[in-house]
C-alpha cells in the first residue's frame, strides 16, 4: 500500500506524515492494500488548469480525481491514480465549516478516492446518497 504526496508549497496545518498514515488507514478499509494513489495539494490555478485542459470545465475545484486505467496493475500493484485538491478552497471550504485545514482536506481526499473507485455522485441522486453515505463512513472510521 502506498500513498505518495506532491505539495507545491509548504502548507501550515498540513502534515504529509499524518495524511499519509490516515489514508493508509482508509484504503485498508476498502480492502485495497495492493493499492497506490498519488495526491497533490496544490492552488486554485493549477487546478484551475487541470480542470480546463482534461475535463474541459472552466475554473477552479476543491478536488480533481484521474483514475489510472481503471485501477491498472502493476507488478502486484493496483494503480488507482491522482487525486489533486486546491488546498486554496479547501482552505475557504474549512472556514466556512469550521473544521480544520487538515480535516477538510481528507474530506476531500476520500471524495476523490471515492471518484477513482468509481462513485460519480453526478450520475443519479441515489448514486450521490450512497457516495456520501460512505463519505460519512470513512470520516467517521479516520475520527476514532
Amino acid at each position: 500500500m502506498e500513498v505518495q504526496i506532491s505539495s507545491r508549497r509548504r502548507i501550515r496545518g498540513l502534515r504529509n506524515r499524518k495524511i499519509k498514515e490516515t489514508l493508509k488507514k482508509v484504503l485498508k478499509d476498502l480492502d485495497l492494500p495492493d493499492a497506490e494513489l498519488s495526491i497533490l495539494l496544490t492552488g486554485d490555478d493549477a487546478v484551475a488548469e487541470l480542470n480546463r485542459r482534461y475535463l474541459g470545465k472552466e475554473g477552479p475545484t476543491n478536488v480533481l480525481a484521474f483514475p489510472m486505467n481503471e485501477g491498472l496493475h502493476l507488478g502486484g500493484v493496483r494503480m488507482l491514480g491522482d487525486v489533486v485538491v486546491s488546498v486554496d478552497t479547501a482552505l475557504e471550504e474549512s472556514h466556512r465549516s469550521g473544521d480544520s485545514l487538515e480535516r477538510t482536506v481528507l474530506r476531500l481526499l476520500i471524495h476523490g478516492l471515492l471518484h477513482l473507485l468509481g462513485h460519480d455522485h453526478e450520475k443519479s441522486r441515489k448514486e450521490a446518497q450512497r457516495m456520501e453515505k460512505e463519505e460519512e463512513r470513512l470520516l467517521a472510521l479516520i475520527s476514532k
